[in-house]
């Protein structure tokens, strides 16, 4: 059977998309000409666990595992604000808005990342920190490039972005080509149900 790269995560509603459209402008306009790979507005999402390559096999398992996870959490309200870069300002490769979330969010990536394991999919090493990301530097930056856009991002200021009702999570496949991913969802569960 074919392998799968796939994710869990949850889809940014439409109102929240357009705020962050308009930040995602201010900062192309900031950071024109440098090699930044910017993420498309409707791939913009929260990412709950990255699971890699999936067999087919375990696809039906995987959505088992996102349905008993939604179904044990309510609808949950989000805040989008803030702007950071990973892993810093000197050494930037993405460029990220943060969310804030009820202890509720921490809870079902917490269960999602528990029952992936026991499929045998690596539990990640770092603390869960919900973010949106924006773009990422390319590795080919030059050492002024990069710091240009330090610079850049030492001046970025936003606080409040947007809000949203977040009602369901979702398993996308990523398939990697030349100009980014291209991402689709196969599999949709809704929180509460």
């Amino acid at each position: 059977m074919a392998a799968i790269r796939s994710f869990i995560a949850i889809e940014l509603p439409a109102e929240l998309q357009k705020s962050l459209q308009t930040v995602h402008d201010h900062l192309f306009e900031e950071l024109k000409g440098l090699p930044i790979r910017w993420v498309p507005i409707p791939n913009i999402h929260i990412t709950l666990k990255f699971l890699g390559d999936v067999s087919e096999n375990n696809i039906p398992m995987i959505n088992e595992i996102i349905q008993k996870a939604a179904s044990n959490s309510k609808p949950l309200d989000i805040t989008a604000g803030g702007f950071g870069i990973f892993p810093n300002v000197t050494r930037p490769r993405v460029i990220w808005v943060g969310i804030k979330a009820p202890e509720e969010l921490f809870k079902l990536q917490a269960r999602t990342e528990i029952e992936t394991s026991k499929m045998g999919y690596s539990p990640d090493q770092r603390k869960f920190n919900p973010h949106l990301t924006m773009g990422r530097v390319s590795r080919n930056a030059t050492i002024q490039e990069i710091r240009t856009a330090s610079n850049i991002f030492r001046k970025q200021k936003f606080g409040f972005i947007g809000a949203a009702k977040i009602n369901s999570i979702s398993l996308y496949q990523s398939k990697l080509s030349p100009k980014g991913a291209i991402y689709k969802k196969l599999f949709t569960a809704n929180l509460g149900s």
